[in-house]
């Protein structure tokens, strides 16, 4: 059974930094690609990071340069960097894998950036 728990997201002021964890069991990050995804409230869920299984690496447009996905292999979990925070990144970030697979969402861990 694959779980995937999401933690590290908070309250943060503009121009701030978090870094979020993506604990896996059930499935080997470095084998599969991965993702970060994020949906804010009214807004559809978007992919913002993956990380392939040779670790190149992906990004939206608006993240780009400002956060940094990355994995351990050793504690199988993914990472999401995120620096120079903006009110627009307030979202509920999730990670599964890139496809996603439905059954794999867990809980998130929500992000707000707010002064």
């Amino acid at each position: 059974q694959v779980q995937l728990v999401e933690s590290g997201g908070g309250l943060v002021q503009p121009g701030g930094s978090l870094r979020l964890s993506c604990a896996a069991s059930g499935i080997p990050v470095r084998f599969n690609a991965m993702g970060w995804y994020r949906q804010a409230p009214g807004k559809t869920r978007e992919l913002v990071a993956s990380i392939r299984s040779d670790a190149s690496t992906n990004y939206a447009d608006s993240v780009r340069g400002r956060f940094t996905i990355s994995r351990d292999n050793a504690k199988n979990t993914v990472y999401l960097q995120m620096n120079s925070l903006k009110p627009e990144d307030t979202a509920v970030y999730h990670c599964n894998r890139f496809p996603v697979r439905e059954s794999y969402w867990g809980q998130g861990t929500q992000v707000t950036v707010s002064s």
